[in-house]
């Protein structure tokens, strides 16, 4: 049984906390919470009959010979420091999106992951959505031949009271805007499929909330195969989300994903079609609860798979670290109003500075 404990007990906390105390995971369980707002932690921890503490120091001085790895769930910018801690502990760290704020903080918890031979998983759990497989899984067999475009949409409903719920909310030291939290995952599949980017231009506004970062953006990528990309994100949309969407389009077919969780087949047309093509829409279509969808669990599945099986790992530190380089170079053309070539050191980028 693979032991995994909460660090940080806010709002995503709730969603780890009900699939590994409730049994969800197959071999694996929760096994103790922590929270320096310590009412936060002895919530959960009632609620799933575990221990809870108000630092990771006290849970490991309790508890730390039965944790086999820690989920850190605590605001974006705290990642580094936390993660750090936890290797420190030669336990594995499981890390909530993005796994940092700055290119150096996540160099340096690759770096004490690999000193204390503990892995480190970053949480991109939309790559696990049945439809976002089935259209990697096209990607991998050459269907689309030579790619064309790759564009990705997230239009949800943010309001100010979603931002009053935590200080850090919305702030470049600690959160960073839509980019870096919502729509991340969204960033994340669209360089997943189309591959590396050369260059981004990019654009944004801060619409209809009171914070420092924008709510609202567009962003033009080359990518280095040569194909164009589009990233349209907003926390903007009233009354309600609206969508969380990627379309792949090349020269063999194309293929929309929509929904408002990238969770719903909406197009799979290829000129060379198959027998298995007729049945894509229905079977590879989900209606998830909510805009976290069904994919939690199937990353923790796939967590427990590597450790207990060898299966190789989706997405490592290097592989988060690669969209955060993405994102930082969209920030840096924001702040400049240039186009910005990848890779780079960013000098006029905010995310993350304090």
């Amino acid at each position: 049984m693979f032991n995994i404990a909460l660090m940080g007990c806010g709002r995503i906390a709730q969603r780890h906390a009900e699939l590994l105390g409730n049994g969800v995971i197959a071999g694996a369980r929760l096994a103790a919470v922590c929270d320096v707002q310590e009412e936060r932690a002895r919530r959960i921890g009632e609620k799933f009959g575990v221990p809870a503490f108000g630092s990771l120091a006290a849970m490991m001085a309790a508890e730390g010979g039965r944790i086999d790895a820690v989920s850190i769930l605590t605001p974006s910018g705290m990642h580094a420091d936390h993660l750090v801690e936890v290797a420190g502990h030669r336990k594995h760290a499981i890390v909530e999106k993005p796994m940092a704020l700055t290119l150096p903080d996540a160099d340096r918890m690759i770096r004490a992951c690999d000193e204390n031979g503990v892995r480190l998983f970053v949480v991109k759990q939309n790559r696990f959505n049945v439809p976002v497989q089935k259209l990697r899984e096209a990607l991998e067999e050459g269907r689309f031949g030579k790619l064309v475009m790759g564009t990705v949409r997230v239009r949800w409903c943010r309001r100010q009271d979603y931002y009053a719920q935590d200080a850090w909310r919305g702030t470049w030291a600690y959160d960073g805007g839509v980019l870096t939290n919502q729509a991340s995952h969204h960033v994340d599949l669209l360089e997943w499929m189309m591959g590396d980017v050369e260059s981004v231009f990019a654009r944004s506004a801060t619409a209809l909330v009171d914070i420092e970062t924008e709510d609202t953006a567009v962003v033009v990528l080359k990518f280095r195969n040569g194909a164009l990309g589009v990233i349209e994100a907003t926390t903007a949309a009233r009354p309600t989300d609206l969508e969380g969407s990627i379309s792949v389009l090349g020269e063999g077919g194309t293929v929309e994903i929509g929904g408002f969780a990238v969770n719903q087949m909406k197009t799979w047309r290829f000129g060379e079609p198959r027998e298995t093509d007729a049945e894509v829409l229905e079977r590879y279509s989900v209606n998830p609860p909510n805009v976290y969808g069904f994919g939690h669990q199937a990353y923790y599945e796939h967590v427990v798979d590597v450790m207990d099986n060898g299966t190789r790992q989706l997405v490592d530190g290097l592989e988060g670290r690669r969209s955060l380089e993405l994102i930082s170079a969209i920030y840096e053309s924001i702040e400049t109003g240039q186009e910005v070539f990848l890779h780079f050191i960013p000098k006029k980028c905010r995310l993350g500075i304090r």
